[in-house]
């Protein structure tokens, strides 16, 4: 009996001591089955135990409506609806040329049912002749059509490589008509699972096929010409240097790139090393930054098309917000591709007044037989000094030197887009971005603004409208820009620029004596002007969107309108701790407001040195100590002024001095 109470006491500690040590090892385990992918992509965190309800967040934007968790897992950000809406409008423009030159009309959402007429950007003549043919048809014969959410059996194969929630892909799939298939790619296993959400929440997945893989793996799998996408959109977080190489391969003969660059703070000359390490080109300081970040951006493209015997042809750039986005269209042939150097060219930029000058890489001459000779340019352009001011020229890019729009196909989107306003929420501002961008001389590279050539030589700001009748007076032409409220980009040379402000002080005259012999202004100001300038406002210089009164600059509609912190693991840096760290972030290099009382005591303990010579007059209104010094003050500072006594010897007048001492 004794032995089985022992047996019986043994087992029940050795059952609760098992349960004990089971407890205590789940309670180190996440629950639930691994995931390897999401281990893999660093989006599950080791050792970290995902709470059992995630709070979500559903958005609605455009035809889509997709679920995103509220922390900060997967990223999102509205801001770019602009850039999504703007992105669809072209793939619809787009899809409606490709089509079309196979006999296949889109029907777009909202438009009205009347057959448009297709024009192919490269072969204009044998479009008019398919029209002439295709208005010979029998009253039974209907071209075919392509509609949203369709399948279209010769439509276009779309890669978004780096799709987040999945929003953009799943708008393309409900917006825009002519669809074969479209691919949604990330490499985070937390993404592509919402993105399997996303698209059975949308009735899409007959379009829509998530992806998880490294983007550039993807489409360096699609190198082959049956396998390549007609549409590749890369929006990645930062630059999309990495991605490049492998997108030029990827996108099919006359397909469209699309490119979103974030990194402005590179490309707008903040780090021109760090600029030449991703883009192969060196960018400057100057006004014209946001213009100068999207010719890099396309020298880039180029560049690394022209590795495989391609070349790039731009169809839309738009520099808006924080972002630089271009549109082009990749194409194969050798012969066009000697072209390339002769498309780009250095900027040397005076470091005083501003002033650039151009200089081409290479040069395109003909040649008898009607062929095209290439040879190197020459130059420099300038002078080791600058012929305004004596300054010296900092030298950038290369960069794209070409037209950065195709007129033709800027006119076709903002066609579209003023004809439907209900189909974008962004409508308006597309359209008066579109308008001054199609305003724009497409052959003047960068551009000057107003408050850079006033502030040069320190005179007062003329209005807009008159330096541009006084450049239209003398015979130049003139324009905006999209990228700069107050640019003036001309064909004017810097000399004729000068002349025309220098005719500007002689109405505001500036004070000439405050004027420092060796700065720009007084070396501007001391030449005499050859052209007289006419500021007399004429008809012409008010441009047509400025009319109109159209959205062209938007002002920021809320609080932290900018980038969103990137994607982490658990949303850990999203929420009230974000907020947190901007506030403390917030102007870091400038010194804080100090406290008034603190200030004032600080100052009281310094004695004020007119008081001492009895000539203060400000009494107990003076912010300096009129105190004399006190006996014990006194008594302190006495020994720092007294001269130092000789050495005694501590030992005595009769002890013998020890060893070491003299």
């Amino acid at each position: 009996m004794f032995r089985a109470r022992i047996v019986l006491w043994l087992s029940l500690t050795l059952r609760s001591a098992r349960s004990f040590s089971r407890a205590r090892f789940m309670e180190g385990q996440p629950q639930g089955p691994p995931n390897p992918a999401a281990m893999e992509n660093g989006t599950e965190p080791c050792g970290e135990e995902r709470p059992p309800e995630v709070q979500e967040t559903t958005v609605t934007e455009g035809a889509a409506k997709i679920v995103f968790p509220s922390a900060n897992e997967v990223f999102y950000n509205p801001v770019q609806e602009f850039n999504r809406d703007l992105t669809c409008a072209v793939i619809t423009e787009f899809a409606r040329i490709q089509l079309g030159a196979k006999g296949i009309q889109i029907k777009v959402p909202g438009e009205k049912d009347v057959q448009k007429v297709v024009v192919d950007l490269l072969e204009q003549e044998e479009d008019k002749a398919e029209l002439k043919e295709g208005a010979n048809l029998a009253p039974g014969d209907q071209p075919r059509t392509a509609a949203v959410r369709d399948i279209c059996e010769e439509g276009l194969r779309v890669l978004e490589g780096l799709a987040a929630s999945g929003l953009r892909s799943i708008r393309f799939a409900l917006e825009v008509p002519g669809l074969r298939s479209v691919v949604a790619n990330d490499a985070s296993a937390r993404a592509v699972d919402l993105m399997h959400r996303n698209v059975q929440l949308n009735d899409v997945a007959h379009l829509v096929q998530p992806s998880q893989a490294d983007a550039r793996m993807l489409m360096y799998q699609h190198q082959k010409a049956s396998e390549r996408f007609d549409v590749i959109d890369l929006d990645p977080y930062g630059s999309p240097a990495p991605f490049l190489d492998a997108a030029v391969q990827a996108v099919s003969e006359g397909g469209l790139l699309c490119v979103t660059c974030t990194d402005m703070a590179v490309l707008a000359g903040n780090s021109g090393e760090t600029c030449y390490s991703k883009y192969g080109a060196m960018a400057l300081k100057s006004r014209a930054c946001h213009e100068m970040a999207l010719r890099i951006v396309l020298h880039s493209l180029d560049l690394h098309a022209n590795c495989y015997q391609r070349f790039v042809v731009p169809l839309l750039s738009i520099s808006a917000d924080f972002y630089v986005r271009v549109f082009v269209r990749v194409f194969t042939g050798q012969a066009k591709v000697k072209a390339s150097a002769s498309k780009q060219a250095l900027v040397f930029q005076c470091v005083g007044c501003g002033a650039f000058h151009l200089q081409r890489l290479g040069k395109a001459s003909g040649a008898s037989g009607g062929r095209v000779k290439f040879s190197a340019a020459c130059g420099p352009p300038v002078a080791p000094e600058c012929e305004h001011c004596g300054q010296r020229h900092q030298l950038g890019g290369p960069m794209w030197a070409e037209p950065l729009h195709d007129l033709d196909f800027v006119g076709r989107v903002l066609e579209a887009v003023s004809a439907n306003p209900g189909r974008f929420h962004t409508a308006e501002r597309i359209r008066g971005v579109l308008s001054v961008v199609a305003e724009e001389l497409l052959d003047v590279p960068l551009y000057y603004t107003l408050d850079q050539l006033s502030s040069t030589i320190h005179c007062s700001t003329p209005r807009l409208l008159q330096l541009r009748s006084a450049l239209l007076h003398a015979g130049f032409r003139v324009s905006l820009s999209h990228a700069c409220k107050n640019a003036v980009k001309t064909d004017a040379p810097s000399s004729a620029l000068w002349d025309i402000m220098r005719c500007w002080e002689k109405e505001c005259p500036v004070k000439r004596e405050r004027l420092s012999e060796t700065s720009p202004a007084f070396r501007i100001l001391s030449v005499e002007p050859r052209l007289q300038a006419n500021f007399t406002i004429r008809d012409d210089a008010n441009p047509s969107s400025r009319q109109r009164g159209l959205k062209r600059f938007q002002a920021n509609p809320e609080a932290n309108w900018g980038p969103r912190p990137r994607a982490r693991p658990g949303g850990k840096a999203a929420g009230e701790a974000m907020e947190e760290r901007r506030k403390l972030l917030q102007n870091k290099r400038k010194e804080p407001d100090e406290d008034l009382a603190q200030r004032a005591a600080q100052l009281k303990t310094f004695p004020c040195k007119r008081f001492k010579e009895g000539t203060c007059q400000r009494g107990d209104q003076c912010c300096y100590s009129h105190s004399p010094l006190t006996p014990k003050a006194t008594a302190e500072a006495t020994p720092t002024d007294r001269p130092e006594a000789p050495d005694q010897n501590p030992l005595g007048p009769g002890a013998a001095a020890g060893p070491g001492k003299d």
